[in-house]
């Protein structure tokens, strides 16, 4: 399978029952709760084009680079992804993140990962695109952070 498109999506919760129910949700407001994700890793093939949201049918396994961070009690908690293609316009690569860090210090995080990975392929890049999600976390609640990028067959 060789997908023909993506779009990137991502969605923050908190729960007072557990890190699942925070999970969930984040995945209920990434608009992917129905999806069952398989993580995959970070090559956008040649034309694959960039979508907007699209609602995904209810169980479809759906191959995904994800990015996902939890924590329990009072925290600020960071998921994220970058996305850039070959300057040639070839293929693309795809970096993720997570952590306790702020909005500033996941996107530099990403740029470096991102860069890295170019260097690496021996690849010069182009724009370097972001989707970042940070939470601050109450005491006594569970939180996660989801960032993803889908792949559509």
């Amino acid at each position: 399978m060789i997908p023909k498109e993506f779009f990137v999506t991502s969605g923050k919760a908190t729960s007072p029952i557990s890190e699942l129910n925070a999970f969930d949700l984040a995945l209920k407001n990434a608009g992917i709760a129905q999806c069952n994700l398989v993580s995959v890793s970070s090559v956008l093939p040649p034309r694959c084009r960039e979508i907007k949201f699209r609602q995904m049918p209810i169980g479809s396994i759906t191959h995904a680079v994800v990015a996902r961070m939890n924590t329990q009690g009072e925290a600020t908690i960071g998921a994220g992804i970058a996305w850039t293609w070959e300057k040639v316009g070839n293929y693309g690569i795809v970096a993720e993140t997570n952590g306790y860090m702020n909005r500033r210090v996941l996107k530099k995080t990403l740029e470096w990962k991102i860069k890295e990975m170019a260097k690496i392929r021996e690849i010069k890049i182009d724009k370097i695109n972001y989707r970042i999600e940070t939470l601050k976390v109450p005491r006594n609640d569970y939180g996660c952070v989801i960032a993803t990028l889908i792949y559509i067959p």
